[in-house]
């Protein structure tokens, strides 16, 4: 009797010893977590890719410096020393990195406060003469930015249409990462967005694809998808924004006209992932 009366009251102590569900005993203070606010949301919410404009030593150099970061580098032609391409993290996840600069995107400015961005070591676009071109990735280097990508997506549940090129939110600054980064092979493992061809085909309704269009119609849905048009857009600004959308989503010609298959593809994406 006198062994089970000091089992209970062992056991009695421990009790009112233990921490309650949802109590975080923090040291100087405990947290009440039990009570969660539903007005609460996810800090990430786009993931933002780059070129860098530059060779890897000089792109490491900058992007350590004082005046602008990002979360991840990609070399060219990552090594592999343990047969996995290695990925450079500049900045954790969690802090933020100035890597998307003065932006916009579906209503939101400020990206760096909500965006993790990755940078692809690239040289970015080049002049023939009168000529722009841009330069390819290379296979390995998109094949090491896959998982990574995934992975992020995932962390943060991150919406297709928030997967965006830099010149997608800073059309007036920024070419990056160009027409020649891959978006509809992307698409199709989960990385981002992109038209059903079919409904692009339904909107274009038979008319020649290069036929010109109302520019102002077509500013007008790329808005609602998510673009800023600046007020009183000059045609240059116009121009840029429009070029923007087509090096992303209809590579094959980018000369920033508003034309039928732009139409129908803004019409598309709309259709398939909302207004922003």
């Amino acid at each position: 009797m006198k062994r089970s009366l000091s089992t209970l009251l062992l056991a009695l102590l421990l009790a009112g010893c233990a921490t309650e569900k949802g109590i975080v005993d923090k040291g100087a203070y405990e947290l009440d977590t039990r009570h969660q606010a539903q007005a609460a949301y996810p800090r990430i919410k786009v993931l933002v890719i780059h070129y860098t404009a530059g060779d890897f030593d000089s792109s490491l150099a900058t992007l350590t410096d004082k005046n602008v970061s990002s979360h991840y580098l990609i070399p060219a032609i990552p090594p592999a020393p343990d047969g996995k391409p290695r990925i450079w993290q500049l900045v954790p996840e969690h802090e933020l990195a100035w890597h998307a600069g003065i932006s916009f995107w579906r209503g939101t400015n400020r990206i760096n406060d909500t965006s993790i961005g990755i940078e692809l070591e690239n040289p970015g676009w080049q002049k023939n003469g009168e000529v722009k071109f841009f330069v390819p990735f290379a296979p390995t280097q998109i094949a090491a930015l896959v998982p990574l990508a995934k992975d992020i997506i995932a962390r943060y549940n991150i919406r297709p249409e928030n997967v965006v090129a830099h010149s997608d939110i800073a059309p007036q600054r920024k070419d990056d990462p160009g027409p020649l980064f891959p978006w509809r092979e992307l698409a199709q493992q989960g990385i981002g967005a992109w038209p059903d061809p079919a409904r692009v085909r339904f909107y274009m309704n038979g008319r020649p694809p290069y036929e010109q269009v109302d520019t102002a119609a077509l500013l007008d849905l790329l808005a609602r998808y998510g673009y800023e048009i600046p007020d009183a857009a000059t045609e240059q600004q116009q121009k840029r924004v429009i070029t923007a959308f087509q090096m992303h989503f209809r590579p094959t010609l980018w000369n920033g006209v508003a034309d039928i298959e732009t139409l129908a593809i803004a019409e598309a994406l709309l259709e398939k992932y909302g207004q922003g």
